[in-house]
């Protein structure tokens, strides 16, 4: 039975939009892969890791009756994308095999039975509403992520904390050395209410999300969280645990402080961190009036120093940094100019936009 007959990017891109959560090697077989559904002309696509789902739908699935199957997500994908883009795909099901065909092409893949594929419980009771536009969302995403830890025993900083309160959503992230906060304004007046997104979840919504005004709806519950835009529907749990007060790590006030244009200073830092110490990364600003000079070098004793003119006249300072933690900010911050405040050489610097009181980058020196 010829269960969908369709063209190749007809299956092609929703299968791409739920298999970037799909695990090539998991304790259980069935979750590498992704679970088919046909009803009528409508084909739904489900993947899932346990700790996230995503799924999504497309129209113009022709074929003989309806059915479910599951089969390996990255192979039919990589099948897919091989085959020439005018393609007529069709998939059949014969004897516990998924029979794919197109052209003179004949690929015979092993499947699963759907009613053993797990799906995740959505959580019943009311859930916290936000409707924005996918871009601004994406937005705040892009200003914090980089900052989130990755494989910290404090599993908490392995993710990104979502703090709505009034008409304010905030993104904060930290891995202990840098911190990333973004705000954005919502319609509404929401309840306090704090959310850990997993690393995971956040890298996949950052893959997902179209840089567009279209809608995005949020529905966030005590331990679950939803995403619906386009055709996709994304489930995700939350890590429980406690954020740290970001407050806390944001100085209040600083005595010294410049504004340099962004694209200038990104690629002096570039070129200085060719230099650098491949597993410190350090990287040393001195700044004094009118001038800010950055130098670096490593184990070989090779040296780099860029200097530029600015606009300061504060205290002059000696201060290290591991030149990753500036690059992240500079490469995601797509402004003109930044400023940057500090205290002295042993305290936290603090990067912020001019004009912009909702993005806040704080980043801790280290000795050279």
């Amino acid at each position: 039975m010829i269960l969908i007959k369709t063209q190749r990017d007809t299956l092609l891109a929703p299968l791409q939009s739920v298999s970037g959560i799909v695990e090539k090697r998991h304790t259980l077989p069935i979750l590498s892969n992704v679970l088919l559904e046909k009803k009528g002309d409508q084909l739904t696509l489900l993947a899932t890791d346990i700790e996230i789902q995503i799924t999504t739908s497309t129209q113009g699935a022709l074929g003989e009756g309806d059915g479910a199957v599951t089969v390996g997500a990255r192979k039919l994908q990589d099948i897919l994308r091989s085959l020439p883009e005018s393609a007529e795909v069709s998939l059949a099901l014969d004897d516990k095999r998924l029979q794919v065909r197109a052209g003179k092409s004949r690929f015979s893949l092993q499947t699963l039975p759907a009613d053993d594929f797990p799906r995740m419980a959505i959580a019943e009771g009311s859930a916290q509403k936000i409707n924005v536009t996918q871009k601004q969302f994406r937005q705040l995403l892009a200003q914090t992520q980089f900052a989130m830890a990755a494989q910290d025993v404090r599993y908490y900083l392995n993710g990104l904390l979502l703090l709505l309160e009034g008409d304010q959503l905030r993104a904060v992230a930290t891995d202990g050395h840098r911190l990333a906060f973004a705000a954005m304004t919502i319609e509404g007046n929401l309840p306090r209410q704090e959310l850990i997104l997993p690393r995971k979840t956040v890298l996949e919504l950052n893959r997902l999300l179209d840089d567009s005004d279209e809608p995005l709806l949020i529905e966030a519950t005590a331990n679950q969280i939803r995403f619906q835009f386009g055709q996709i529907n994304l489930v995700s749990k939350l890590i429980d645990g406690k954020f740290p007060d970001y407050e806390r790590v944001i100085p209040a006030s600083l005595r010294n402080a410049l504004v340099i244009n962004r694209a200038l200073l990104l690629s002096s830092m570039q070129r200085a961190a060719i230099l650098t110490n491949e597993k410190f990364r350090g990287v040393r600003l001195v700044l004094s009036p009118g001038s800010l000079k950055i130098m670096a070098a490593n184990a070989e004793q090779e040296e780099a120093q860029e200097e530029l003119e600015i606009d300061y006249s504060g205290d002059a300072i000696d201060i290290g940094f591991n030149v990753s933690y500036l690059l992240d900010v500079l490469n995601n911050s797509a402004v003109e100019s930044v400023q940057w405040g500090f205290n002295d050489a042993n305290s936290s610097a603090l990067v912020t936009i001019p004009g912009n009181e909702h993005f806040k980058y704080v980043v801790m020196p280290m000795r050279i």
